[in-house]
């Protein structure tokens, strides 16, 4: 093999860390009073003014950008959101432990209580951590033996977290409650809650049903969600009871920045780790009326602007009460963007000239870059020089690893797998973080410096929608249509040269895909990658 050739547009160190499974993991830096991680949903890069986007404000995100470091190559972890939670959470990719794709509403707690996690390591540093907003990693021992009437265990409490306040799935997946710290809020006992995504045919007897009650929903479903409904919405699942419990959704960005905000006013006097995961931009998309009608695109923009004011919310709360400073806040999207996900909410209709990836190609559900290269800003006034730009690679996994480095902790071995520190990154805009990384949905796929590796497969790159055929077309997504590709031959990309993906160069550099392919295999047979 031609080894010159394979490192040639990676950089000989870079290369050299790729192929033994080795990235930068980036010295000690000062540590954080206190650590916010915004976690959107279905946010794509180029879905944000500072990122791009022409047809919609976010005057909060991108105030985090002008007082902080944009950050260009940031991954999420899969081009879905379970698996990305579950990695930012544990450090090891989704991909090693069977059980981790979208989970359904009643999906027992995928991350076992006992192993390090994002949460534990802050704990253990003395902070007191909290998550607000959408879970979709299980709750309790799954399926008809979560009785959602009484303490919901284990959940988040098992896994370092001292507060919680969650979505215990998504917006669209029963059950449509809030759950803080392991019960439903507002349960009346006389009216239990049962979930079940087990039956055959319709709802729980006296339930709407979306298939028979179509005719009354205020938001029609396009696929999928036709079950339950809940707030005149059809969801998937299906649920009975608990009918003073169910979120509106329109009210839901509300509730969540003010819980948010509310954990940040409580432990002002102490240091905190909040993981703030926003429902926004996810469907069902139906923002709440003051947001309705502020951008061209109809729900899935508003919803983009809604995001947008929780962001406002968090960063006004650390700045009434002193915080922002020493206050090191991350915000990112755990997959890229979608249009059509399930409603007729006019996403692709009112498109327009908005690019959701930006200049990249593909899609949540895609292997292609806009399947997870996400934006990521971090501030942190302290230590971060306001308005700058980092190319470094890096992943939502590598969370762990970055705040064990921030907090002076060493990972025992077993520890976060696959995190690498970011550390030095935050400190130095030039500085790398890891060399190559490793991505999820629908196969897996390796980026090794510029170079971009996609295996041959026999199964769709992402979900086919039935009022498309624009498979494998570059613009596909920004048409409305779905971008997926049914191939058997190898992919390889310089995304450097051609962010796009147009121009598959496998057939010509065959060594090249030799050493990618290597080097993805041997990150699956190691069980880690992460020396």
């Amino acid at each position: 093999m031609n080894r010159r050739l394979f490192l040639c547009g990676m950089g000989m160190a870079a290369a050299g860390a790729a192929l033994s499974g080795r990235a930068a993991e980036g010295g000690a830096t000062a540590r954080p009073k206190n650590i916010v991680l915004i976690l959107a949903d279905d946010l794509g890069w180029g879905d944000v003014a500072c990122y791009g986007a022409q047809g919609v404000a976010t005057p909060n995100v991108d105030r985090l950008a002008r007082e902080g470091m944009r950050f260009t190559d940031a991954h999420a972890s899969a081009a879905t959101c379970t698996p990305t939670r579950y990695s930012l959470l544990t450090g090891e990719y989704a991909w090693r432990k069977k059980g981790t794709g979208i989970a359904p509403g009643d999906a027992a707690l995928l991350i076992e209580p006992g192993r390090a996690t994002l949460p534990s390591v802050l704990k253990k540093a003395g902070y007191t951590t909290g998550v607000v907003g959408k879970w979709h990693l299980g709750l309790g021992l799954g399926g008809d033996r979560i009785d959602w009437n009484h303490e919901i265990a284990p959940g988040p409490r098992e896994i370092g977290f001292d507060y919680s306040f969650l979505l215990p799935a998504t917006g669209d997946r029963a059950p449509c409650v809030y759950v803080e710290n392991q019960r439903v809020v507002g349960l009346d006992p006389a009216d239990p809650i049962k979930v079940s995504y087990d039956l055959q045919g319709e709802n729980f007897p006296g339930e709407l049903d979306g298939r028979r009650d179509r005719a009354g929903l205020k938001l029609d479903w396009s696929h999928g969600h036709h079950y339950t409904v809940v707030n005149g919405i059809g969801r998937i699942g299906y649920m009975t009871g608990g009918k003073k419990a169910r979120w509106v959704d329109e009210d839901m960005a509300d509730t969540l920045a003010a819980k948010g905000s509310a954990f940040i006013e409580r432990n002002k006097d102490k240091p905190f780790f909040l993981y703030f995961a926003t429902h926004d931009i996810h469907v069902p998309r139906v923002p709440n009326p003051r947001f309705v009608g502020k951008t061209s695109m109809g729900a899935r923009g508003d919803a983009i602007v809604q995001f947008d004011f929780q962001v406002g919310a968090i960063l006004d709360a650390l700045d009434r009460c002193g915080l922002k400073d020493d206050t090191l806040v991350i915000l990112s999207s755990d997959n890229g963007p979608v249009l059509d996900d399930g409603y007729k909410d006019q996403a692709v209709e009112r498109l327009g000239a908005h690019r959701p990836a930006g200049l990249f190609r593909g899609h949540k559900y895609s292997a292609y870059e806009g399947g997870t290269r996400v934006p990521f800003i971090a501030r942190w006034p302290k230590q971060i020089k306001a308005g700058t730009e980092s190319s470094a690679l890096v992943s939502l996994v590598d969370w762990v690893a970055t705040a064990a480095a921030l907090t002076g902790q060493a990972l025992s071995p077993a520890d976060a797998p696959d995190s690498f520190s970011f550390a030095a990154a935050l400190r130095d805009a030039k500085a790398p973080a890891r060399a190559s990384l490793i991505s999820q949905d629908p196969v897996l796929s390796v980026r090794a410096g510029v170079w971009k590796f996609i295996p041959e497969n026999n199964k769709r790159n992402g979900p086919q929608r039935p009022d498309t055929g624009l498979l494998g077309d570059p613009d596909a997504f920004v048409k409305g249509g779905s971008d997926n590709g049914s191939w058997n031959v190898a992919q390889l990309y310089d995304t450097a040269a051609d962010p796009r993906e147009a121009n598959n160069l496998a057939g010509q550099q065959p060594e090249r895909v030799a050493a990618l392919r290597a080097l993805l295999e041997k990150a699956k047979a190691d069980g880690r990658t992460r020396p």
